[in-house]
């Protein structure tokens, strides 16, 4: 049995990719038999009982600008020091490079243990949205590969979000560790309350699942969907998330005269309406740029939805046009055409959903065996003083 220590920035209630790729670690590390404790931001003061793991949160403050965030020096919480005091940890393994990451940097060092940090984001983007200015954004990039320049190890969610990060300037080796997925099936009853709650009736579907941020590519959705309206396919349009441009977004919405096709249907954590989404949905439209490995794509091709995403973007490597999914360009005609050649072909969208639903998702057991392995490997050359010294530096 190993003693596991995962860290995020984002986790439950917040079911952002990140939070719910440390979930899924945490969930499938106990039910192989691990010890896992998760080190996060306080979200919830509510009752949280019910986790095989034990959830050991430090005080946060809310992120201007990104209600939905938190962020905080764990060090700071006597509560959580006095509680971490007492977890044993084998490994630590850190899914951001920031509060909760720099804690995991520390209690590697104040415990000789080894330290995996994986690469989730393109954070440069995030950097320039939120600071506007591409000195600042240069500036923390340095600091997040100087970050995963002290881990033992290195992980990306694919290949591409491997290259971004040695695109930052990161020259060191990375593990690639694809995202898993849950494999499960559609509650009939949970498509039909989809149908009824959003009135769609027997339209064709395009769903969006995401934040409601601009970074995600939405304005090209909703561009598309206008074009698919003036030339008058039938079809209803459902975005589900919340995000800091959600009133912008309903905005464009009423200004592209998509009022009678478009439903914003909010924060959704109620994973069986989710799945009726993804099953209910003739297609997938996910055109962001700034994902690496999206979980909402692996998990529309559990239920045999098929994703259209944008040409030679991260996000896109899984898929082969016309066989597992579809290709356009960044571009809101081309995403267009693309629906559009969807929407009026179902039998081709059934066999590409389940030659989707055959290829894409990889169930979370196989690629947490992996982890394990990797783990036990590096706790290995720690203990016979084999691994290198780098996060010995202070960050």
């Amino acid at each position: 049995m190993l003693r596991i220590g995962q860290f995020t920035d984002t986790f439950l209630p917040v079911v952002d990719g990140v939070g719910r790729v440390a979930l899924a670690y945490a969930e499938t590390l106990c039910k192989m038999n691990h010890q896992v404790t998760v080190v996060a931001p306080m979200y919830d003061t509510g009752y949280r009982g019910g986790y095989p793991f034990e959830l050991v949160d430090f005080v946060g403050m809310t992120l201007p600008g990104m209600k939905q965030y938190k962020a905080g020096e764990a060090p700071l919480d006597s509560h959580y020091r006095q509680r971490m005091r007492m977890i044993p940890l084998d490994i630590v393994h850190a899914h951001s490079p920031f509060t909760a990451g720099s804690e995991a940097l520390r209690l590697a060092v104040l415990r000789k243990i080894p330290l995996v940090a994986t690469f989730h984001s393109k954070y440069y983007d995030d950097f320039l949205k939120t600071t506007k200015s591409e000195a600042l954004a240069k500036a923390g990039v340095k600091f997040v590969v100087d970050y995963y320049e002290r881990c033992d190890e290195v992980w990306a969610v694919g290949q591409a979000t491997a290259d971004v990060l040695h695109e930052y300037g990161y020259e060191g080796e990375i593990v690639v560790m694809p995202n898993g997925v849950t494999l499960r099936t559609a509650d009939q009853d949970a498509v039909t309350e989809v149908e009824r709650r959003w009135g769609l009736k027997k339209e064709p579907m395009i769903l969006f699942v995401g934040q409601m941020n601009w970074k995600k590519n939405i304005l090209r959705v909703l561009e598309a969907c206008a074009l698919l309206k003036k030339e008058n396919k039938r079809f209803q349009l459902v975005l589900a998330g919340q995000g800091p441009d959600l009133k912008e977004i309903e905005k464009k919405i009423y200004a592209l005269d998509l009022g009678d096709r478009a439903h914003l249907a909010g924060h959704i954590t109620d994973t069986r309406i989710l799945d009726g989404l993804y099953s209910r949905a003739t297609v997938f439209a996910f055109p962001s740029l700034y994902d690496n490995a999206p979980m909402v794509v692996r998990e529309a091709a559990v239920m045999g939805t098929p994703a259209v995403m944008v040409r030679g973007s991260s996000a896109a490597e899984i898929i082969t046009h016309g066989e597992n999914g579809f290709l356009c360009e960044d571009d809101s005609a081309d995403l267009a055409q693309v629906l559009g050649g969807i929407l009026s072909d179902p039998d081709m969208v059934r066999q590409v959903g389940d030659r989707a639903r055959e290829t894409i998702p990889v169930p979370w057991d196989a690629i947490i065996a992996t982890a394990v392995e990797r783990y036990e490997r590096l706790i290995a050359l720690g203990r016979e003083g084999k691994l290198p010294k780098k996060y010995l530096r202070v960050i």
